[in-house]
């Protein structure tokens, strides 16, 4: 839990090798909130978000599972930054993998909505 000013924030993360990594949650709340209540808020999130899951195993790699993929963007460390390293289902998804993974729709269009980590998708 962090005090931001006038605002808390409270996150929950995975830990990869040593550093946040995989699936991250966030909730904001303001600073008189009960901390059990923001708590309660947050699992409730995290409940959600690990229910849903955005991408399959097939016989021909990591698909993406219906029509529809959220996740977060993260900086990749072995591309130093360029182009971006996604997380979908907890999972790190380099942009050419995710490339990849978006030629089954060929020909369709797409919207892309970016948010920020304490907004539910």
């Amino acid at each position: 839990m962090r005090l931001l000013g006038s605002m808390v924030t409270l996150d929950a993360f995975e830990v990869k090798a040593g550093t946040p990594g995989g699936y991250q949650f966030q909730i904001l709340g303001e600073p008189d909130n009960e901390p059990f209540s923001l708590l309660g808020r947050l699992m409730e999130r995290m409940r959600r978000g690990l229910s849903v899951k955005y991408l399959s195993d097939s016989e021909y790699g990591t698909q993406v599972a219906d029509r529809t993929v959220c996740g977060g963007i993260d900086w990749d460390v072995s591309a130093d930054g360029r182009p971006p390293l996604l997380v979908i289902d907890g999972r790190e998804v380099s942009w050419e993998d995710f490339g990849r993974m978006l030629m089954t729709f060929e020909g369709w269009q797409f919207r892309l909505d970016i948010f920020d980590q304490s907004e539910e998708a």
